[in-house]
């Protein structure tokens, strides 16, 4: 079986957040980082080059294969700020609504800015993430 492309590494996260060339990015994504550390519980670490992670639990496939996967991340792309959550996105419908200017996919929450979005509503998001990450994965 081939290796996972996106791996746990020893990155310095300060040094990849700090690298970010826009500001106002680099500013969001070290309070995103607050935010998920509080509720992972967890001190980050890089996972592949981009994504910034918290915790860490075995992520299994429908074919039955696994591989360690954080438990919370976040990474910083060119077109907006991309945040993994617990994949069943349908359990955070209510939430999403009062979230404000956002978009989803399968695992992926995606925000431009903080600004754009109620901080108590993503931390609310973030934390029940973690929480259900955690209790299907014991």
């Amino acid at each position: 079986m081939a290796e996972p492309k996106t791996q746990k590494t020893n990155a310095s996260v300060e040094a990849f957040l700090e690298s970010i060339p826009n500001e106002q990015t680099r500013v969001d994504c070290f309070e995103i980082a607050k935010m998920m550390k509080q509720a992972a519980k967890s001190e980050p670490a890089m996972w592949g080059s981009s994504i910034v992670g918290f915790g860490e639990y075995m992520l299994t496939y429908a074919n039955g294969s696994q591989l360690p996967w954080p438990l919370i991340a976040f990474s910083p792309r060119k077109q907006n700020i991309t945040l993994y959550i617990d994949p069943n996105t349908e359990n955070y419908e209510s939430m999403l609504e009062k979230l404000g200017k956002h978009s989803t996919s399968k695992v992926c929450l995606y925000i431009k800015k903080l600004a754009d979005v109620d901080r108590k509503v993503l931390r609310e998001i973030i934390m029940n993430s973690v929480k259900v990450t955690k209790k299907l994965n014991k």
